[in-house]
């Protein structure tokens, strides 16, 4: 088995009681499966929930709390108490597991998404095992949503992970809804995500957890558009994600599995995170270039502008049925590209002699299931 480096997202669900405590047994037996993959040469990366459901108790709650106040009074206890959990039992195993918290902003902000990269590149250097929670205690969104499976995704593409296994109580995906129909049959491999599976996930079932099958297929699509391989399925021994390496888990497998080069990071930005603030739209010639001959984007294919920007703005590319091509990161300012404009129109022979607006190593072709995000 060749080494690969691994993203493993665990849901509160799995870390959890019946009665939506964290259970130490649980986190022991999901310890024990990390740090074998760690023995077998891998390099892994934890997305893990259940801050909420480690703080509950020990801030005074008899039950899991169904406020956000209470939810994220929770967390902020839970966190550290998460923490304190995995920190004895990888000591069992003589690794070292490193606290991030990251919001959306994070990724938002290119500097904070670069500087979350390189940490996380020299922690799994240094033979750390990165723990990832979404920033609970502050962020509304992730106990709405559940966007530690979307953030799983995300940070798979940011450290180009081969694989992306995310661990839910359900063993993989149906063609239908198994606890409604009987007849449901399992799905062992898709090679991509059709519209029609995509429909069919449901809502989440758990009671502790905040994102179901839905949440999870929209996050393997994400993790598919980046070039990341994905498993959903069940944990149910110490060998899971060895077992799931080896092909056998018990789950679903989706992706081509070639470990395919996965899209730079300074792209991932520009496509999933930046914010764009203009919009400008290309002809034909131009449309075709960006998107089928690999080219930068000249003053002469464009025929509309709107919005204002400047140098390192993300701008928005649309074809002439308005359809969005792709996002990129402007060369110039907005002043400087309707001087070219205007240049062109007076004079043909300098159309292509232009500096270009938009750098094809700065360019984005915005693929199906990445607008869907």
């Amino acid at each position: 088995m060749s080494r690969q480096r691994v993203v493993v997202k665990i849901g509160s669900s799995s870390l959890t009681t019946k009665a939506g405590a964290l259970s130490l047994k649980k986190v022991s037996m999901f310890v024990e499966a990390v740090a074998k993959l760690k023995q077998a040469g891998h390099e892994v990366v934890v997305i893990s929930s259940g801050a909420v459901a480690a703080g509950f108790s020990a801030i005074g709650y008899p039950t899991r709390p169904v406020t956000i106040a209470g939810k994220q009074a929770a967390a902020a206890v839970g966190q550290a108490l998460l923490m304190q959990a995995y920190i004895e039992q990888f000591s069992k195993y003589e690794l070292i597991p490193a606290q991030l918290l990251l919001t959306r902003e994070d990724f938002a902000d290119q500097s904070r998404y670069s500087n979350a990269y390189s940490t996380l590149n020299e922690l799994l250097k240094r033979g750390a095992i990165p723990i990832i929670n979404e920033n609970d205690s502050i962020s509304i969104a992730e106990l709405t949503f559940g966007d530690n499976d979307m953030l799983s995704a995300l940070v798979s593409g940011m450290i180009h992970a081969n694989t992306l296994c995310m661990l839910t109580d359900v063993n993989g995906l149906y063609d239908a809804n198994p606890k409604l129909d009987p007849n449901a049959k399992k799905i062992h491999y898709l090679p991509a995500l059709t519209d029609e599976l995509i429909a069919l996930a449901g809502e989440s079932t758990s009671k502790v957890g905040t994102g179901g099958m839905k949440s999870k297929v929209s996050a393997a699509q994400t993790a598919l558009s980046l070039g990341v391989n994905v498993f959903i399925g069940k944990s149910d021994s110490s060998d899971t994600f060895l077992d799931i390496l080896a092909g056998k888990g018990d789950g679903t497998y989706i992706g081509t599995f070639l470990h395919e080069p996965v899209m730079p990071t300074t792209k991932q930005w520009i496509a999933l995170h930046s914010r764009s603030i203009a919009k400008i739209t290309v002809d034909q010639g131009a449309e075709a270039a960006l998107l089928t001959r690999g080219k930068s984007l000249l003053p002469v294919g464009i025929t509309n502008v709107e919005g204002s920007f400047s140098v390192g703005d993300v701008i928005e590319v649309y074809g002439e049925d308005d359809k969005l091509l792709g996002k990129g990161k402007a060369s110039m300012t907005v002043h400087e590209l309707e001087k070219f404009r205007a240049e062109c129109q007076k004079d043909k022979e300098s159309r292509y002699k232009h500096p270009v607006v938009i750098h094809r190593d700065e360019w984005v072709p915005l693929k199906k299931e990445m607008m869907k995000r």
